[in-house]
């Protein structure tokens, strides 16, 4: 039997990892277009499709992720999946975002929207200190997820415009028959990434000596959140503040009621912890200081984007200089 260095294991596990996340990020593509299109031929009204299926479906990477972490036994990543993404989601997407073009809003618009965010968190930093993810526990956040929605559709108060849906559908899908090809194609590719991605990230953390949370906080997190950045970056050049707004505020309330719920639902999530040191709260944070400057000052400049975006780049740096420091 052929023995590999830790070079030769880091460098096959890397490689893993990167192709695990180009899956993910197509898979995700395919997923998120084929199920556009059949919901608008389904009749679904163009709002309720933006703010909801566009925002699961840049989520959905993370979901396979975590899924298949946890049920491989590797709860840290499962976890750290998540916040890794929302962390990254509004320091790095929207920060990136801001810096291409100025993102302004009207606060009376994001309110409803950023409350249910911050409902979200508060309930996913309460099963992380109580350690309470337990399958009930997680079928209860999915109904909380559902039932928000179902609000949603029925208030038609989604913060997305008409017209951001005219480039929904990006790999020519024109019939029913092919969006479903199209749609299994990118849940296979999804469930393929996914396992690529999580053995690469534990390989990867074993032969470098850090923590399977950490990796999951980082490595992890910031190639599930590639579906969010390329999405509010392709919006930032068509102006478009709702769908960038809409799709980061809904992606972080899905990470948490849909992606843990239902890892936690589907198999019960023990919480590392590692995460519950400085990483918890400064999820929290984030979340909070992002809510409180968009309903107070309800604008992101350029300035402000390169700070979000050094911040990032600090929290990934501390996890890496000080792992046990900042747990």
């Amino acid at each position: 039997m052929i023995e590999l260095t830790t070079y030769e294991l880091f460098v096959l596990a890397a490689g893993a990892m990167a192709f695990g996340l180009y899956l993910l990020i197509k898979g995700g593509d395919w997923t998120v277009d084929a199920a556009v299109f059949m919901a608008e031929r389904t009749g679904l009204s163009p709002l309720f499709i933006g703010a909801t299926i566009v925002s699961f479906g840049t989520s959905v990477p993370e979901l396979f992720t975590s899924v298949n972490a946890n049920l491989q036994g590797y709860p840290g990543i499962a976890l750290g999946n998540v916040l890794g993404s929302n962390v990254a989601n509004i320091l790095l997407v929207l920060g990136a975002t801001a810096f291409v073009f100025n993102v302004t809003a009207d606060p009376k618009h994001l309110a409803k929207d950023l409350g249910m965010m911050l409902l979200a968190t508060a309930i996913m930093a309460y099963g992380m200190i109580t350690d309470s993810f337990s399958q009930v526990f997680g079928l209860i956040m999915f109904a909380i997820l559902v039932t928000f929605v179902m609000y949603q559709y029925k208030t038609d108060s989604i913060i997305l415009e008409e017209d951001d849906d005219d480039d929904a559908v990006g790999v020519g899908i024109t019939s029913m028959q092919s969006a479903i090809v199209i749609l299994l194609g990118g849940v296979a590719a999804l469930a393929v990434g996914s396992e690529l991605l999580v053995k690469g990230a534990v390989q990867t953390g074993t032969a470098i000596g850090v923590p399977e949370a950490v990796i999951g906080l980082t490595v992890v997190a910031f190639g599930t959140s590639l579906p969010e950045l390329s999405t509010c970056i392709a919006a930032a050049r068509k102006q478009s503040v709702g769908l960038i707004l809409g799709n980061i505020i809904g992606s972080n309330t899905f990470n948490i009621l849909s992606i843990i719920a239902l890892t936690a639902a589907i198999k019960p999530l023990d919480v590392d912890p590692v995460l519950l040191g400085m990483d918890l709260w400064l999820t929290v944070a984030v979340a909070v200081g992002f809510s409180i400057w968009m309903l107070v000052v309800g604008r992101l400049t350029r300035p402000i984007g390169i700070a979000m975006m050094v911040a990032y780049a600090v929290f990934i740096a501390a996890q890496y200089l000080m792992p046990h420091a900042i747990t």
